[in-house]
């Protein structure tokens, strides 16, 4: 019989309420035994859900109050000295490790994030050294194997594997200069053999023990380690599953099919071509192969009859007994249920699956290829035939205008009229910017008013006059504080943008939106992404309305905002039928358009934001060069259409971008504004290596976390960026957007940016 399997299930609750529960304790409204049982009730929710949807093999340790790999570093005792000896609880050393803690005394940062490979999810990570004492501190994946077991239902416990989690981290402050995290696995193993052993004396079967690194390159140089750590885990533990997901094996395959373990799973959403080499690989084997065949990444419903045709496959090379079938990845990367959905039209709602609908869809096919006689199974089998070919007709359709304009796509569309450097002496004269010109990333804090009043016009509480009003004098008061505190360059603050994806899917033609869709971004942050349906175009102009107002209240250039199309694209659910560069090509189009009537309309700066331009390249080096070439052209083609006296900028954030450098040049923007506050110097000296030419704005404080910086913190950060980056072509600003922080920290954090950044025009 063929099982059913999720890999992971969404942690924030249908009604967000693991978020709510999480900030209301920040807040100190909720007791850490209140968020406790919240926590529990949403995990009781989901195990139950599954079960009620005949998932075989139901998750159990993934849940997370803020990050699953901060979770490992917690339980494995991985702490930075700066939280030890505090006097914090260990749920406060945890928050804190995870977003800082500047309250009763203790003033500390928060660990560096970095996207979950290829994805919109955040990770903290791990700070290793020599030093590095790990001890299983508590066994958060017995705990809730115990806790789903005490409801009467038997999960599969899931564990971060040992490899996965050193090469995720990164080498700390105190680290040799020659240390690799991958030289401690001697020293983890015994807590990773301790943690098995443990689940297999309470009579766990099965352990999912992720190893995402198993799908990247630098993994073909770790067969020793994997050999190593398998022999001495496999032994002591419940049967290993080992889990890989969002790209293919490649020759990686050929030492992990000689793992002495008991599974293996493979993406083939993402990576469908590697089933016939994973199959000759493993058949000679004991091991069961689970097949990653419901997207964990899309929300799109799964073809049936596809999927049960590459079960199929592995069951004849197989047979039923050594088959598996499953999501692709944990289903964190989508929204809960569409069931909380009530304003999609039945047509697009036919088209969709969430998490739960997924739970179905695995179990649904998994029944299909044991031979199930049902007729609940038959009826689901055909009803979704239906439905593939209902959404395969609406797919044949097309904007012929939008198809015509991207085929007629010219070389000289891509390229500024201009080089940077005869660029930047026309901008420097019309702008009229001191040295060290201080800015921000565009947004400023979305108060509860803001989110009041924007939930008013939804339910027709107040009229769109009303809201416009409103909306105007939030950009007033934003620009005034910007005045006052004495910032160059201006920017309108965006109280009216409940997103920076959503706010301009809303205005384009080709997109559909979830009023529930909900899907973490990293800790209690969490994104509705807007899904594309069909071709993209502008009908009207999206933000021009409002920068042009805000400008009309300052004589200080205001810069306009933007989000570029390839971050459009990366953070929404994307089409399947049509290629992303297509996809990506049509909204640079739209976006070009909206920069060309910015500059018309008098606003002398322009910032179309890339943060996901490095979180979409592909896995597998072999992939790149096709990626960013189109990537790089989009951006390209978005902002290239201005003259030279207007300065285009962008902003990137927790990327690494040394492999991809020559692309970053090649965007050609004015000015580029990088994460780099708990970056340490490395992400500048790559700047350095490489000879980067145009005005960058190195992030000098960490607008992810409450802790509000100290000026003489920021005059250190400057002074150490300017023993690599030369002082004209400097930007002073903050990390990133100021969306969710609260004024009082924003004001008190950008006071002491200018009055660092006016320090370092004198000190020049």
């Amino acid at each position: 019989m063929v099982s059913s399997s999720v890999l992971g299930f969404p942690r924030i609750g249908a009604n967000r309420e693991v978020k709510k529960a999480v900030e209301a304790y920040w807040g100190g409204k909720l007791s850490a035994e209140g968020l406790s049982k919240a926590a529990a009730d949403v995990r009781k929710t989901s195990w139950t859900s599954l079960k009620e949807r005949n998932v075989d093999l139901i998750s159990s340790g993934e849940f997370s109050l803020y990050d699953h790999v901060l979770d490992h570093s917690a339980a494995f005792n991985v702490i930075p000295k700066r939280y030890v000896g505090l006097g914090l609880s260990g749920l406060d050393v945890f928050f804190a490790m995870g977003r800082g803690r500047q309250a009763d005394g203790v003033d500390v940062p928060a660990c560096e994030m970095k996207k979950w490979f290829d994805s919109n999810y955040h990770y903290v990570v791990p700070e290793l050294s020599e030093e590095t004492d790990f001890k299983l501190l508590y066994n958060k994946a017995l705990q809730e194997y115990n806790e789903a077991k005490a409801l009467g239902i038997v999960t599969r416990p899931v564990v971060l594997g040992p490899i996965s989690y050193l090469v995720l981290g990164k080498a700390a402050k105190e680290a040799s200069a020659d240390f690799q995290p991958i030289s401690l696995l001697s020293k983890i193993l015994p807590i990773y053999t301790q943690l098995l052993s443990e689940l297999k004396a309470a009579g766990v079967d099965a352990v999912q023990v992720d190893e995402p690194v198993l799908v990247l390159d630098k993994a073909a140089d770790l067969d020793k380690q994997y050999a190593t750590a398998y022999a001495e885990l496999v032994p002591v533990a419940p049967k290993i599953v080992l889990t890989t997901y969002f790209a293919r094996l490649d020759s990686n395959l050929n030492y992990i099919a000689k793992l002495p373990v008991a599974g293996l799973h493979i993406d083939l959403v993402r990576a469908p071509a590697q089933l016939d080499d994973v199959l000759a690989a493993i058949k000679s084997t004991n091991i069961i192969l689970s097949l990653g065949v419901v997207s964990g990444r899309n929300i799109w419903k799964c073809d049936f009859d596809a999927a049960i045709k590459q079960g199929q496959k592995a069951i004849d090379a197989l047979g039923e007994d050594r088959v598996v079938i499953a999501t692709s990845s944990s289903l964190l990367h989508t929204p809960v249920t569409l069931a909380s959905e009530k304003q999609l039209t039945a047509e697009q709602k036919d088209w969709f699956s969430f998490a739960l609908e997924k739970a179905s869809e695995v179990a649904t096919i998994a029944s299909v290829l044991s031979g199930s006689q049902d007729s609940k199974v038959a009826a689901a089998l055909e009803a979704n035939r239906v439905s593939i070919a209902k959404r395969r007709e609406f797919e044949h359709t097309s904007d012929d205008a939008v198809r015509k304009r991207v085929a007629a796509i010219t070389l000289e569309m891509y390229n500024r009229k201009s080089p940077f450097a005869i660029r930047k002496e026309v901008q420097a004269k019309k702008l009229n910017l001191p040295k060290f010109p201080t800015t921000t990333i565009g947004s400023f804090p979305q108060t509860k008013e803001i989110r009041s009043a924007r939930a008013k016009l939804g339910k027709g509480e107040i009229t769109a006059a009303e809201y416009d009003e409103f909306i105007k004098k939030e950009i007033e008061l934003v620009v005034r504080f910007q005045e006052k505190v004495g910032l160059d360059l201006l920017v309108h603050g965006e109280p009216e943008r409940n997103d920076m994806v959503q706010y301009f899917g809303e205005q384009l033609n080709g997109f559909v939106f979830t009023q529930n869709g909900w899907v973490q971004s990293y800790g209690s942050r969490y994104v509705r992404p807007p899904i594309i349906v069909s071709d993209v175009s502008r009908p009207t102009p999206m933000t021009v309305k409002w920068s042009s107002y805000a400008q009309s209240i300052t004589k200080s250039p205001m810069k306009g905002m933007l989000s570029g199309p390839v971050t459009i694209l990366n953070w929404s659910f994307p089409r399947e039928d049509v290629p992303r560069k297509l996809q990506s090509q049509q909204l640079a189009l739209a976006l070009r358009d909206e920069v060309i009537d910015l500059e018309a309309a008098g606003i002398a700066a322009i910032q179309v934001d890339e943060p996901a331009i490095r979180e979409g390249l592909p896995l597998r080096r072999s992939d790149w060069d096709e990626y960013l070439e189109w990537a790089v052209d989009t951006f390209k083609l978005s902002t290239a259409g201005v003259t030279d006296a207007t300065q285009t900028h962008s902003h990137f954030c927790y990327s690494d971008f040394g492999d991809i450098f020559p692309s970053i040049q090649r965007l050609d923007a004015d000015v580029i504004s990088i994460e780099f506050s708990k970056s340490d110097m490395k992400l500048l000296h790559t700047f350095q290596q490489y000879g980067y030419s145009n005005q960058i704005g190195p992030g000098v404080y960490d607008i992810h976390s409450p802790r509000v910086p100290s000026e003489q913190e920021i005059k250190d950060r400057l002074q150490a960026t300017l023993t690599i980056i030369p002082d004209h072509l400097m930007f002073v600003n903050p990390d990133c957007g100021l969306k969710t922080r609260g004024w009082k920290e924003t004001e008190t954090s950008l006071a002491n940016l200018v009055a660092a950044a006016r320090w370092a025009r004198q000190s020049a």
